[in-house]
């Protein structure tokens, strides 16, 4: 089993900047990705950035490139994800996931993430 516990987001303006972070507890050994998702109001959930533990690879979707960068930290236990020139497209709820296996490239569709956050919202106003 893994926990995972989110924090950060909040409203900021467009252009603005938020981090969020997620701590990860339990069977946190061996090679794993976290990632995270995001769920807009209407639309599915959808991959927006993923690190594996090792931190030696790493996949964004395509609207964030450039502007979202994902991180982990020594204890390969904590990743944080940094999102700057904020859109308010970028507005949803955002989830962080654990996928307890390794692909190459890191895997976006959320059926292979077996834990999950219980999300945080983050609102870019105009």
């Amino acid at each position: 089993q893994v926990q995972l516990v989110e924090s950060g987001g909040g409203l900021v303006q467009a252009g603005g900047s938020l981090r969020l972070s997620c701590a990860a507890t339990g069977r946190t050994f061996g090679v794993y990705v976290m990632g995270w998702f995001r769920q807009a109001p209407g639309k599915e959930r959808e991959f927006v950035a993923g690190i594996s533990r090792s931190g030696l690879s790493t996949r964004y979707a395509d609207s964030v490139k450039g502007r979202f960068t994902i991180s982990g930290d020594n204890a390969k236990t904590t990743v944080a994800l940094q999102m700057d020139s904020l859109k308010p497209e970028d507005t949803a709820v955002y989830y962080c996931a654990f996928d307890p296996s390794l692909w190459i490239p890191i895997r976006v569709d959320e059926s292979n993430y077996a834990y999950w956050g219980q999300g945080t919202q983050v609102t870019v106003s105009s």
